[in-house]
């Protein structure tokens, strides 16, 4: 039998007396270099820094009767060698002892439930999956970092990259367990400290609190500024995006914006940053849209003339004539509201229509060529810059086709 044993990072300090015991009789253990100078000189030592030769001559030493422990950290079968023991011990040759693993132990200094939490490793892997994790918005995620890659660094640079710098409480938990455990909040200002320990996490914790409007840029606000539906989060107009939609709204100084398919009502809300005196009719079908564009409206200090939730086709004749029109929404219906919304647009009036796919313009292309409007068609594909390696990367965000028409 092969006893393997988590522990913290207050290391043979932190065992229960059954624990000890079973270290105090083995002879052979295996162990991180970290906790060889706690241990006994008398006993075979095998060092875990190497895993792969430290459990081949743990196979041998087992096999020829000898007892033997192995001392991990946390709980062996997570992100833990207890994967890797496994494919060279059958179950019944392993017995676990899990002590609290990291997230455990942060998220009880925190003083936080973790059931809802969201956990992601980074150990030896690329940034791309916690740059995907973010844009999902968890409320509470914890980072297992690899100093070998950036560590905590890493994390923030991933982290500001994609725009949620705003969204989150940024916690480091150094030596958990440990007597000289340290855990602090930065602040995005704050740099990180010059002696940090390599055996930390990050745990990133949502932010609710108000933003101060005064510090907002007038249009281009950072993605995690804005409130997100709880069951759709990420799925959002990106702020590279947002401010090309914008500009091919060539915004009048006054008039009616109609902001069909508002989602989070980011675009149109930023356009009333831009001209206050526009009137923004925002139409969003999905349950709960309007406490939160009206939160998001709040958050940026502008008021829409109204928000209405429903099928835009049916609430059409709500509204005011528009002089812009910016159509994120419709899905299969997409065709349909178009051609009943263009007869409404005035003189000079604009109509922007982003896409994710070249069937939906070879759909919609032809409507509005049809009411005898100028068309126009771009594609945007934006990258964002990530860690790679020391060095940066460019990862790309999904494209988006912009389909536009005026009337002249």
């Amino acid at each position: 039998m092969l006893h393997v044993i988590g522990t913290t990072a207050a290391g043979l300090a932190g065992l229960a007396s059954a624990q000890r015991q079973l270290v105090d009789g083995a002879a052979v253990i295996a162990a991180p270099s970290r906790l060889h100078h706690e241990l006994p000189a008398s006993v075979l030592l095998l060092n875990t820094d190497q895993p792969q030769a430290a459990i081949e001559a743990l196979a041998l030493e087992v096999a020829a009767g000898r007892s033997a422990v192995l001392l991990a950290s946390g709980d062996p079968l997570w992100f833990g060698i207890g994967r890797l023991l496994l494919q060279h011990f059958s179950p019944e040759q392993l017995r676990f002892h899990p002590c609290p693993c990291s997230m455990q132990l942060a998220f009880s200094r925190l003083g936080r439930p973790w059931q809802n939490a969201q956990w992601l490793s980074l150990h030896g892997r690329e940034p791309d999956a916690l740059a995907a994790c973010l844009q999902q918005r968890p409320e509470a995620l914890a980072v297992l970092t690899d100093p070998g890659r950036g560590g905590a660094g890493e994390v923030r640079q991933i982290l500001r990259a994609s725009g949620l710098e705003a969204a989150y409480g940024f916690w480091i938990c150094e030596r958990l367990n440990h007597p000289q455990e340290r855990v602090m909040e930065l602040a995005s200002s704050d740099p990180l400290p010059e002696d940090l320990d390599p055996l930390h996490l990050v745990v990133l914790i949502a932010k609710a609190e108000p933003l101060a409007t005064e510090r907002l840029p007038l249009f281009g606000i950072s993605d995690g500024a804005y409130h997100q539906h709880a069951d759709h989060p990420g799925l959002m107009t990106k702020r590279e995006v947002r401010i090309q939609l914008l500009a091919e709204l060539d915004l009048p100084s006054a008039g009616v914006l109609w902001d069909l398919g508002a989602g989070t009502g980011s675009v149109g809300l930023e356009a009333l940053r831009l001209q206050p005196q526009l009137q923004l009719y925002a139409v969003e079908r999905r349950s709960g849209a309007v406490p939160l564009i009206q939160a998001n409206a709040e958050r940026l200090a502008v008021q829409p003339a109204a928000v209405l939730q429903g099928d835009a086709r049916s609430l059409l004749a709500e509204l005011p004539d528009p002089d812009r029109v910016l159509l994120g929404g419709g899905g299969a219906a997409r065709a349909e509201l178009l051609a009943a919304l263009l007869p409404r647009l005035r003189p000079g009036g604009v109509v922007v229509i982003p896409l994710a796919t070249l069937e939906a313009v070879a759909e919609l292309r032809p409507v509005l060529e049809a009411h005898g409007l100028q068309v126009s068609l771009m594609q945007l594909q934006v990258s964002r810059g990530m860690p790679l390696a020391g060095g940066t990367r460019l990862a790309p965000l999904n494209p988006v086709v912009v389909l536009r028409g005026c009337r002249v």
